[in-house]
């Protein structure tokens, strides 16, 4: 008797994915295009990462996840916020679109909504499903170990293809001495450069991890604050709003009005479909790939 694998749905965070993959060979100097001169790298690195993780980690669901627009509820509460994020490279902008495309053809969702980030989407159908499949969220983030419960894990891709760190709420403290709703803290008291949001003028990664982990969160250290040094009580009492705001900023948003069932999600392709295009993009080298990810 042939046993069914336990459901499990892989969520994606695709922007992570196709700007890791642009990098990984545009540093080089190097960009793969059809004939026609379409960009193409990224797609097919993107591609090459999915279907790496998938045949690694045996998902029988799968969705991908994107960011739609830059002005989110979150710029519109902090105008400054991922202010400082240059443009995407020119050979990259049209992969944008293509890559959803190419996803479409293999039968796997793109979700998204305006307003909202990818983290967000992400976290909504995390805690949607959590309930009745294992959650295995694929990105290099590390602002999505927030999600980490028992379960949802968070796979992180490292450097180095095929190599991955696979987040429980066990290896999270191991790893990083945090819970997850620590990570929140954290970002709210340090802030973060790549999003562009300022926490506690003054506190570090060091110093947010110390009162962190001796007080247990942001309110346990506004509890205690007679308790501090006084250099570290005047920093935080100095920026009390944009502690608040940046800990509202670094928080994934977890009730996105997404529409998706889970039926969608189920990993099945149509191999004429997903050959094709692949064909189409001179991806020809990409389709034993494909047919090894395929669920029957």
């Amino acid at each position: 008797m042939t046993t069914l694998p336990q459901p499990s749905l892989m969520l994606v965070d695709g922007m992570a994915l196709l700007f890791r993959a642009y990098y990984a060979t545009a540093s080089s100097g190097y960009i793969r295009r059809t004939k026609s001169g379409l960009p193409t790298n990224a797609v097919y690195g993107f591609l090459r990462y999915l279907w790496d993780a998938i045949d690694q980690f045996k998902p029988t669901h799968v969705a991908c996840c994107w960011d739609m627009a830059s002005k989110t509820f979150r710029s519109e509460e902090f105008a400054a916020y991922k202010g400082n994020r240059p443009e995407a490279p020119l050979d990259l902008v049209p992969q944008f679109s293509l890559v959803r495309e190419v996803t479409d053809s293999l039968g796997i969702p793109n979700l998204g909504m305006e307003g909202y980030e990818a983290d967000d989407c992400i976290g909504t159908l995390s805690c949607r499903y959590k309930d009745q499949m294992h959650i295995m969220i694929l990105s290099g983030d590390h602002d999505l170990l927030q999600l980490v419960d028992d379960s949802t894990s968070v796979i992180i891709m490292k450097k180095g293809h095929g190599n991955y760190l696979k987040y429980t709420p066990e290896v999270l403290l191991e790893e990083k001495g945090l819970t997850p709703r620590q990570i929140i803290d954290m970002k709210g008291l340090m802030g973060d450069t790549s999003d562009n949001y300022p926490g506690v003028k003054g506190i570090g990664e060091k110093t947010a991890l110390k009162l962190v982990q001796q007080f247990g969160s942001i309110e346990g250290i506004l509890a205690n604050m007679d308790a501090l040094a006084k250099g570290v009580r005047a920093k935080i009492e100095a920026d009390l709003d944009m502690l608040h705001l940046s800990r509202r900023l670094a928080e994934i948003h977890c009730e996105v009005p997404l529409e998706c069932e889970i039926r969608q999600c189920l990993l099945h392709i149509d191999d004429q479909v997903a050959h094709a295009k692949l064909e189409e993009l001179e991806m020809k080298s990409l389709s034993h790939l494909i047919g090894a990810a395929s669920v029957s």
